[in-house]
């Protein structure tokens, strides 16, 4: 009888409590678009909340009484709602929320891997919209990213803030990562531009700084990240066509096909929409260029899809596929045959490639009611390529990627992110051989918001292997004398600061190391091109480096303009930096040296420091009623070669590292006028200094043997350095159709990036744009 009693007692005490508890839930999306907000934050105290699931719905159980329910989401305005709720309730609040309207709080993830303010990141970080990237008519993203402030593109490699030169197509400081997970050459390690899908993108964002914490290798000058989109509530249609033609340069000479002029012309296309809780985007791109110099063509198609299902019966369960694939046949040019005729080609150095590219990234993420996050983001990348007239330069790799990662916002002030890489790659090629490698790492990343204060301190450990060469790390320390330390890891830190000293007014200051372990290329490559020569070292050992910055962030509001003015004075530092070096490589059972032996090699040269400022201000507005944006950036960089001494491969004996500039400006300027659209746009860059002395000089003293005959007279009546302007105009025939005019190179100005490599005269496109 008592046992009876107590159970019902207790059963009687659950029913009571049950019946306290009332339902909050509903759906959170955009107010203009319509689309869901996945995980947007819903607060009921301090320590009481949920967040959405992929569906953009949320769900909470409350007791009985009065309450005050805020909903946050990244880039949009807080919206507060109060509420009663009654015994055994389920209210259904849907929430609409303003996107806020300011340049300033663009949502970014490269700076912790999950989504920020632009304004509370502790680093320097640059953004480019998708609509920018369409009105300049871009066919490779490399012309895009070199109108971002800070980045300088120079014979399709990457440099932030100075930090990298021109490295004959292998390695690269800067890491390219589409949708967070590393694309470059398993082979060479560099970004391969034409590869990536510029008819889909959601953001493109640029962090300047060593970021191997979060990143690894690579990250040792910035990262890039190409972010692309999948659908909006409405199913929508894109396809883009144009036709484009190099002008005359001004020097007549440079002309080496006088019966016509080259043309380029493409297509792109994409559509995306939801199918159920099927999200789909399909795109594709076709390319032809005849190029505006002798024995040089691009030619590619490429085919991408990003597939994405929401689960129905596990709540917050996503998973799906990304493939991109891509053939191409490209004579590139690399060697002119003298500095007067420049767009000629010398013959014996013209290389033909043929060939494909694929990854194919399947993912799994989940979002649990209670806030964790967990994602397994997989990369499988193949390319095959040949060279039909030179099988010795054919060559295939293969590359499996995999990135576990955890996070959990603890608090609606905290984020924990940890997780672990692991990678794997395979090299076949006729330049350097059967080559293997592997790599595994942990990384961790805490944000803490404390009041105005934002606090960021990341961790990462990495170990890596070519064939049966382990990387090694060392460490001296004081014990009974001094003691070397070695670990077959790397460890490497970051820790950053963010203090809100007012209204849109932010200062920020972060530190940060990274490395970078030499590539497959710049270990074993041997290989010619004309009179150019590269020999393999394969004692290369990974470069390191830490960089420093303290900056402040201005927003600004004057009349009907708002904006932001970044300014930020930035310190890196480099040990066993890696340069391609000229001279005698004779081997030691080879007992005279001839010309054969003369060439390029990579060695771990030494250590070098760059110090500059970087200043960019962005703003939209209305000028004289008109809406319009502007962009304008300014980056000063001093970088110096600590074993100048030692280095008598410059062409001048000044200490400035080679292939850098000391200045360099960027701007872009728009303005809309009924169905009337007008940009104009400029990139300065001052002269470079240094170059390798190979370069000007005889291959071997005293002879008529050059590998780019007439650089160094060239050189001396180019020493200003050189500003280019485009321009477009685009008119809206109606809400499905646009057509555009876009002039690159408006001036016709001659210019050169790499040594031998003049860039385009004027070129005219005009473009048709339809979306519906």
């Amino acid at each position: 009888m008592k046992k009876l009693l107590l159970f019902s007692i207790i059963f009687l005490f659950v029913i009571i409590s049950y019946s306290q508890n009332a339902v909050l839930k509903g759906r959170i999306t955009d107010a203009q678009t319509k689309d869901v907000l996945i995980g947007a934050n819903v607060i009921i105290d301090p320590k009481t909340g949920t967040s959405t699931d992929v569906n953009g719905k949320y769900s909470i159980s409350l007791k009985p009484g009065e309450y005050e329910v805020t909903y946050k989401f990244i880039g949009y305005a807080p919206e507060v709602k109060k509420i009663k709720l009654k015994d055994g309730e389920v209210r259904v609040m849907d929430v609409s929320m303003h996107v806020e309207i300011h340049t300033i709080n663009e949502i970014v993830v490269s700076a912790g891997k999950f989504e920020q303010r632009l304004s509370d990141v502790t680093v320097s970080l640059e953004v480019m919209k998708p609509a920018r990237v369409e009105s300049m008519n871009t066919t490779n993203l490399d012309e895009a990213i070199n109108q971002i402030p800070g980045v300088e593109i120079s014979g399709e490699q990457p440099s932030i803030r100075g930090g990298s030169g021109y490295s004959y197509g292998a390695g690269t400081r800067v890491l390219v990562l589409v949708d967070d997970l590393p694309l470059l050459s398993p082979s060479s390690a560099d970004p391969k531009w034409n590869f990536l899908p510029v008819e889909n993108i959601s953001q493109i964002e640029v962090l300047k700084g060593a970021s191997s914490s979060l990143f690894g290798s690579s990250a040792l000058n910035g990262v890039i990240n190409i972010r692309t989109a999948y659908p909006g509530e409405k199913p929508e249609t894109k396809i883009s066509t144009f036709m484009g033609t190099y002008m005359r340069p001004q020097r007549t000479a440079l002309v080496w096909d006088r019966n016509a002029p080259q043309s380029m012309m493409g297509t792109n296309f994409l559509h995306s929409r939801k199918i159920g809780n099927l999200d789909l985007v399909v795109g594709g791109n076709l390319f032809s260029d005849d190029s505006y110099r002798e024995k040089e063509f691009e030619k590619y198609g490429r085919l991408n899809a990003n597939i994405r299902y929401r689960d129905k019966k596990i709540q917050g369960l996503s998973y799906g596929v990304n493939t991109n694939y891509m053939y191409q046949d490209k004579q590139e040019f690399f060697l002119w045959r003298h500095a007067d005729s420049a767009y000629h080609q010398n013959l014996s150095a013209v290389t033909e490639i043929q060939g494909s590219r694929l990854n194919v990234d399947p993912f799994v993420t989940y979002h649990s009611v209670e806030g964790h996050r967990f994602s397994l983001r997989s990369r499988f990348y193949h390319e095959n390529y040949i060279n039909p007239d030179n099988q010795s330069q054919n060559s295939r790799a293969d590359q499996i990627y995999s990135d576990f990662q955890y996070q959990k916002s603890l608090t609606d002030s905290f984020n924990l992110t940890a997780g672990m890489t692991v990678a794997y790659s395979e090299v076949n090629a006729n330049l350097f051989g059967d080559h293997y490698g592997s790599n595994i790492s942990f990384y961790s990343q805490v944000d803490k918001k404390i009041k105005r204060l934002s606090l960021s301190g990341g961790f990462r450990v990495e170990y890596a292997q070519v064939d049966s060469t382990q990387t090694v790390s060392q460490f001296e320390i004081e014990h009974k004398g001094k003691m070397l330390l070695e670990f077959p890891f790397f460890p490497v830190f970051r820790a950053g600061a963010n203090y809100r000293l007012a209204d849109f007014t932010y200062l920020r200051s972060s530190y940060g190391q990274g490395y970078r372990f030499p590539s497959v290329a710049e270990m074993y490559t041997t290989t010619s091109l004309g009179g150019l020569k590269i020999f393999p070292n394969s004692n290369l050992r990974p470069e390191l480096g830490e960089s420093f910055e303290i900056g402040i962030k201005q927003g600004v509001k004057i009349s009907n303009w708002s904006g932001y003015l970044d300014v930020a004075g930035f310190y890196t530092k480099y040990k066993h930096m890696i340069e391609y070096t000229f001279g005698l490589n004779k081997p030691d059972t080879v007992p005279i040296a001839t010309i054969d032996y003369y060439g390029f090699k990579a060695f771990n040269i030494g250590n070098a420091e760059i110090t500059g400022v970087d200043v960019t201000f962005a703003g939209e507005g209305k000028l004289f009623g008109l809406p319009a944006t502007i962009l304008l950036g300014y980056t000063y960089t001093n970088p110096i070669d600590l074993n100048v001494a030692n280095d008598s491969n410059k062409t001048t004996d000044n200490a400035i590292l080679k292939y850098r500039f000391y200045h360099s400006a960027k701007g872009d300027f728009e303005i809309s006028y009924k169905k009337i659209t007008f940009g104009l746009s400029f990139v300065y860059s001052s002269f470079m200094v240094n170059i390798d002395k190979a370069f000007e000089e005889p291959i071997i003293p005293y002879s008529n043997i050059y590998i780019l005959p007439g650089l160094k007279e060239y050189r001396e009546t180019h020493k200003t350095g050189h500003i280019v302007f485009d321009n477009r105009i685009a008119y809206q025939l109606s809400d499905m159709i646009k057509v555009s005019l876009v002039t690159k190179n408006i001036f016709n100005v001659e210019y050169m990036a790499r040594p031998g490599d003049i860039r385009p005269p004027r070129n005219i496109s005009l473009q048709f744009t339809m979306k519906f």
